[in-house]
């Protein structure tokens, strides 16, 4: 065949999967093409035109309508953490997008892949203060991997196969994306190629194997190892490699909030949870280490505690995806760049069969005096007034540890992350660097569509449920089974126990008032039930578990219970205090 019959039929194949369509048709089709199957959204006047068109994407394309943007985002999160696919978020302009902003932020610092697509005024009146105008992408340039305005439907292809491979790809984060209402109406000629690189954008460092050799020879020389790990090892699909990496070296492993449930929570290595409100045991004995290997994880200073006192006697040695994280807070000694799933294999098959059993074992003797002064009394109390700790520890038995545990933000949280039991990755859902109240309950909406045939539960606080408490609403019209474990103490109980130990107990405005959860959510269709006593509890978690479709449990705990261990602010993670 001559040159120019081949570029004939070339141009005949391009010809053929060219359409002329629509902006929004042609975004609608990125979407199937991306493997987009649900979608989280409000419509409104600026993203009026790619909803019209939605109308008849309803088969192949789920539509979620959340009640507040914020939500949409949460929902987002929740739907990508769980499943390991991109959440995509619609929104309306003006305050629509400007809703998005909490969301946003909140993802960016959970390196959590969402696309949201915002509509816009028509481009001429752009600049103009026209009526639901705002520039949000300078508003939320500094809390999105990128952001970007289309205001020419051809540019639509071309942006959003970027904005899918930019959200996913190495550290994954939000992108958005705004869209004029011209762009929307538009036609041209259709055509769609998938991203898979982006000049002067390098997803993956460049891993440099003299730093992985350096990295396995202090890992064989070190008498008091003590490996960190975070999200990173979930994020890159790594808990196989990472679980064979200890395993060799017998290296004990403390995680952060988010890097819970990337090892099984029995795992013998298993040493439990870092920072503020983690175990004793490894906060103690991060100051007595000798090399620190440090896996996906920022060293945030929840973790870190006073930094000037941080493992100063230990060699670094920091795995990181993002070359930015390396050195930011903690110097490392040894920077090993790249994704974890393929650098930890290489760290792997350098280091040293070990054993380290006296090390093991002063983990061992941490962990019985945090079990004899706090662990004990939280799970187990002698009082009659029930524990957040105890909640947990029987939901634990109940669902063998299958279940996905979705929190909110407070003093159930941090509860939840150290006595949850996790058997299976992708199972601990939570807003970690930004801490933002009423994330639960929409994020888990989201986590049980992302995965529909595990049980999901929402473990949340009496403030954090009522700052989106209209998601029961959600909930509702569309049937999604989330179980809602109300936790109430009558307080936004994070707060009022600093108020408590470091503020001679001036509980400024932290006795908060609640409505009857159950007749709320009675109101919504969702059958609930209340309990105050222990006698019941167990029976009524059961019942909570095993009923078919949403179902709202609140327990009514003690009042001003504290969550023990705590670093306080401003101390070392070698002070914590167990009481």
């Amino acid at each position: 065949m001559s040159l120019e019959v081949q570029e004939t039929e070339t141009k005949k194949e391009a010809a053929a999967e060219t359409r002329n369509v629509t902006g929004s048709e042609a975004i609608l089709e990125i979407f199937l093409k991306e493997g987009v199957e649900v979608l989280f959204g409000y419509p409104g006047g600026a993203i009026m035109p790619l909803y019209d068109v939605l109308y008849h994407y309803n088969d192949p394309l789920r539509h979620i309508l959340v009640r507040h943007e914020q939500c949409s985002v949460h929902a987002a999160q929740g739907y990508a953490t769980v499943s390991g696919k991109t959440g995509v978020v619609l929104a309306t302009s003006g305050p629509g997008a400007t809703n998005l902003v909490t969301g946003l932020a909140d993802a960016m610092i959970d390196s959590t892949p969402i696309v949201c697509l915002t509509g816009q005024v028509f481009a001429p009146l752009l600049g103009t203060d026209a009526f639901q105008e705002t520039d949000i992408i300078n508003i939320t340039s500094p809390i999105t991997k990128w952001s970007y305005q289309i205001t020419d439907a051809e540019e639509i292809p071309a942006v959003l196969s970027k904005a899918f491979y930019i959200a996913r790809s190495g550290r994954p984060g939000p992108v958005l994306i705004d869209i004029t209402k011209n762009a929307q109406v538009q036609k041209f000629d259709f055509a769609y190629e998938k991203c898979d690189h982006i000049r002067s954008y390098r997803p993956k460092p460049v891993v440099r194997k003299e730093y992985v050799e350096e990295a396995a020879k202090l890992i064989n020389s070190a008498q008091k190892p003590l490996v960190v790990f975070g999200q990173g090892v979930i994020l890159g699909n790594a808990e196989e490699e990472f679980k064979k990496f200890i395993e060799k070296g017998d290296l004990p492993a403390a995680w952060t909030v988010l890097g819970l449930s990337a090892l099984h929570s029995d795992h013998p290595l298993n040493v439990g949870m870092l920072g503020m409100h983690g175990n004793y045991a490894p906060n103690v004995l991060t100051n007595e280490c000798d090399v620190l290997i440090a896996v996906g994880m920022r060293f945030d200073d929840r973790v870190t505690g006073r930094l000037d006192k941080y493992a100063k006697q230990a060699k670094v040695i920091h795995l990181d995806i993002d070359p930015a994280e390396i050195d930011k807070n903690v110097k490392a000694d040894v920077p090993v760049w790249g994704d974890c799933k393929e650098t930890l294999p290489m760290l792997t098959q350098l280091i040293e069969e070990r054993k380290h059993s006296e090390w093991l074992q002063q983990f061992e003797e941490l962990a019985k005096q945090e079990d004899e002064i706090c662990i004990r009394k939280e799970l187990y109390p002698e009082t009659e007034i029930l524990s957040m700790g105890e909640v947990i520890r029987i939901m634990n038995d109940i669902t063998g540890g299958d279940a996905v545990i979705v929190t909110d933000v407070g003093q159930h949280q941090m509860v939840a992350c150290r006595y949850a039991k996790f058997t299976k990755s992708k199972s601990n859902v939570t807003s970690g660097g930004l801490g933002t109240m009423g994330f639960g309950l929409p994020a888990a909406i989201g986590a049980k569509l992302g995965a529909p045939e595990r049980e999901v539960i929402a473990v949340v606080g009496d403030g954090g449920i009522q700052m989106t408490i209209q998601e029961l609403g959600t909930i509702m019209q569309n049937q999604i089974g989330v179980k809602i474990l109300v936790l109430n103490n009558h307080y936004l109980g994070m707060v009022r126990q600093w108020q408590e130990l470091f503020m001679e107990r001036r509980y400024s405005f932290t006795d908060i008032e609640s409505p009857d959860f159950v007749k709320l959510a009675d109101s919504y269709n969702i059958p609930g039930a209340r309990v105050e006593t222990r006698d019941n509890l167990k029976a009524e978690l059961e019942k909570m578990l095993n009923h078919k479709g949403s179902y709202l449990l609140e327990v009514k705990v003690g009042r001003e219970n504290n969550v023990f261990p705590m670093v306080p602010q401003g101390c070392s993670v070698s002070e914590i205090r167990l009481s």
